[in-house]
């Protein structure tokens, strides 16, 4: 598989000629250095600044748990959830063992993949339109809030994108210069692209179309070709896919409404200027994007619909699973914009009056976006609002532990993990309650003692950490054996109130 079979042309020379513009518009090795180099240091410019000081929230507890328990444990675990994350989980195994867990260390990988999708969204839009298009693209898809407010989460989503990304990439130049190890490269890009994310996936689909039209143009092996590595690629993820089907459980809870879909584009891309903006002139970059429009408008507008209606049986209709088509819209608003600078008419080579004026329209346009996206970036890196401050309980309870404390936990929102990660290098008092650990159960939660009292007999303080934090009393909804034992031996002698939690010191009676 070396070469295309092409079917007859019926004007040869201008087929040719057509074809060396647009390696003209490529530019040479150096203008593929400049649209990955830039836009890699613009979106590491944008995540590294404060990577480790916003607090970790729930998920990336999770990371941290599963990811730092033994092989043994963690084959435990994903039997019973999570299966699908396993590649991250086992990747990041071996990360903590080397950078250690600090929030920088756990969020590092995937603030540098993505950093390098930025530049491989500059390498697309060079490859299917100009040197300008591709760099205006990766210079977007840089400064979008929500690329970094993900950058800084120790969660797969930036792997996702970014192997979405590569094979995207692969399957161009598989179809413009076919080879068995570029049809394998592809292959083996879709399989991590499914390791990263299932969702993800379905860049597929908008791949299908790309190698319909290629074959629509008379290339004879490309469907073939395609739908062999397709099956390789998804072959490996299928017992993935299988077990964590048996899982899908784990987000019941994900229900959205027409409400949720209202708000996609702000909860997509980190705010509603910069979602609107990106969205309603990438729908117009359709024009623009010619041969290559089906495959950005199949990848930017199919997963979020498909997900969406199948909300009720699938829940997967979240924003952070469908990151991974942002690059898709940025690189239709790049179309837009550059054809309007006159750059992607193959009929027409601009002056160099004409080539100034468009690059200053790129530049403006970019420097428009980052301006507009600025604050949002700011807010993508603070603490979020609903979660609970877990690391000033921590700090409570680090800063007044007593020997023979105990501690306790009520609520619905991982408060033993997140203490344990708070407290992972500091004196914790003993969880009394706890009877049966996480890693025995095969799961993220402990099993508390059936008999509490007897559990409680020998603690005379405890340390109760509560997200019930509502003006409700704070043992509400624990089981009732729990909060009656509490309630009838032991008194509160200090309350400390924070975001969402609330942490207090009771004494025996």
């Amino acid at each position: 598989m070396t070469a295309y079979a092409q079917a007859p042309q019926a004007e040869p020379e201008a087929t040719e000629g057509r074809a060396a513009r647009r390696r003209a518009d490529r530019g040479g090795k150096g203008s593929a250095l400049l649209v990955f180099a830039l836009p890699v240091l613009v979106a590491l410019a944008c995540v590294l600044p404060g990577l480790g000081k916003r607090q970790l929230w729930r998920d990336e507890h999770a990371t941290w748990w599963a990811s730092s328990l033994s092989w043994h444990f963690l084959g435990r675990l994903i039997d019973n959830i999570d299966v699908v994350f396993t590649p991250y989980y086992a990747g990041m195994h071996l990360w903590i063992a080397v950078a250690g867990d600090s929030p920088a260390a756990l969020r590092l990988p995937g603030a540098l993949a993505m950093g390098v999708s930025a530049g491989l969204v500059g390498l697309l839009g060079r490859r299917m339109f100009a040197v300008r298009t591709g760099l205006l693209a990766g210079l977007l898809f840089a400064v979008v809030p929500a690329i970094t407010r993900y950058g800084q989460e120790a969660r797969p989503y930036a792997f996702a994108t970014l192997f979405a990304l590569l094979a995207t990439l692969l399957l161009l130049r598989a179809l413009e210069k076919p080879s068995l190890r570029d049809w394998t490269l592809y292959a083996l890009a879709i399989a991590a692209t499914g390791f990263g994310h299932l969702v993800s996936m379905s860049v597929i689909a908008g791949h299908l179309g790309l190698v319909v039209l290629a074959k629509k143009r008379g290339d004879r092996i490309a469907h073939y070709a395609f739908a062999g590595a397709a099956l390789l690629g998804l072959s490996i993820t299928l017992p993935m896919v299988a077990q964590g089907s048996g899982q899908s459980g784990q987000i019941a809870w994900n229900n959205p409404t027409t409400e949720d879909l209202i708000d996609f584009p702000k909860d997509l891309f980190g705010s509603w200027i910069t979602g609107g903006a990106v969205m309603g002139l990438g729908l117009l970059g359709l024009l623009a994007a010619r041969r290559y429009a089906l495959l950005l408008g199949t990848w930017a507008v199919l997963p979020p619909v498909l997900t969406f209606l199948t909300a009720d049986q699938l829940h997967l209709f979240l924003p952070r699973y469908l990151l991974f088509t942002i690059p898709a819209w940025t690189l239709l608003l790049a179309a837009g914009v550059t054809r309007l600078a006159g750059r992607l008419d193959p009929e027409v080579r601009p002056g160099a009056a004409a080539k100034a004026v468009g690059g200053l329209l790129v530049a403006a346009v970019a420097a428009g976006y980052a301006f507009v996206a600025w604050p949002a970036i700011g807010v993508a890196k603070k603490d979020l609002p609903m979660e609970p401050d877990y690391a000033a309980a921590a700090n409570a309870i680090a800063s007044g532990e007593k020997p023979g404390d105990g501690m306790i936990f009520n609520g619905e929102m991982s408060e033993r993990r997140a203490i344990a990660y708070e407290l992972r290098d500091r004196k914790a008092p003993k969880d009394v309650l706890m009877e049966w650990t996480p890693q025995q159960n095969g799961s993220y939660g402990a099993s508390e003692c059936k008999r509490p009292a007897r559990c409680l007999k020998d603690v005379d303080r405890l340390w109760l950490v509560s997200t019930i934090s509502d003006g409700r009393p704070l043992l509400t909804g624990a089981d009732k054996k729990k909060a009656a034992a509490i309630e009838k031996d032991f008194k509160a002698t200090r309350t400390v109130k924070l975001n969402h939690v609330v942490v207090q010191v009771l004494e025996r009676k």
